[in-house]
């Protein structure tokens, strides 16, 4: 007597096209973090100001931000749509030369985007009470709290 097994969910069906959809427009999305590389790399170049320079970076972070979610659904997508459901067949997945090429690319982004967020984005000075774009200390901060009465 044999009985129907389901071979994947629905939500692992949906999930999948989804990721297919997403995973068509990659190239565009890697183009997009290219021109918004350039218009860093350049404004850092041309010595901008800060906060046009500051700008420019978060714009990469962005685009950055956007290739990796495209990446990780490409990843997720040619891994297939057992995948979604089973940690086994997205292990296997993983091993094969397309799935080990997206996880490279994954990793290289998330890489990318991670050394860009500690090192690359500059940082604007706040403003104290008195106008001057001197940045606050902890100690600066502590003290303010002890006159407060806290």
């Amino acid at each position: 007597m044999a009985f129907f097994r389901p071979r994947v969910s629905r939500e692992a069906e949906v999930r999948y096209h989804a990721d297919l959809e997403i995973r068509k427009d990659f190239d565009q999305v890697l183009e997009k973090v290219r021109v918004a590389q350039r218009r860093f790399q350049e404004a850092k170049a041309a010595g901008a100001p800060l906060p046009e320079l500051r700008e420019a970076a978060l714009g990469f972070d962005t685009a950055l931000t956007e290739a990796l979610r495209a990446a990780e659904a490409g990843q997720r997508a040619t891994f297939g749509v057992k995948s979604y459901d089973s940690r086994i067949a997205r292990r296997k997945a993983k091993a094969t030369p397309d799935g080990a090429l997206w996880t490279d690319e994954v990793n290289r982004l998330r890489t990318l985007r991670e050394a860009h967020r500690l090192s690359g984005i500059p940082r604007v000075p706040r403003a104290s009470k008195t106008g001057d774009p001197a940045r606050l200390t902890p100690r600066d901060v502590r003290k303010g709290l002890a006159a407060a009465g806290h």
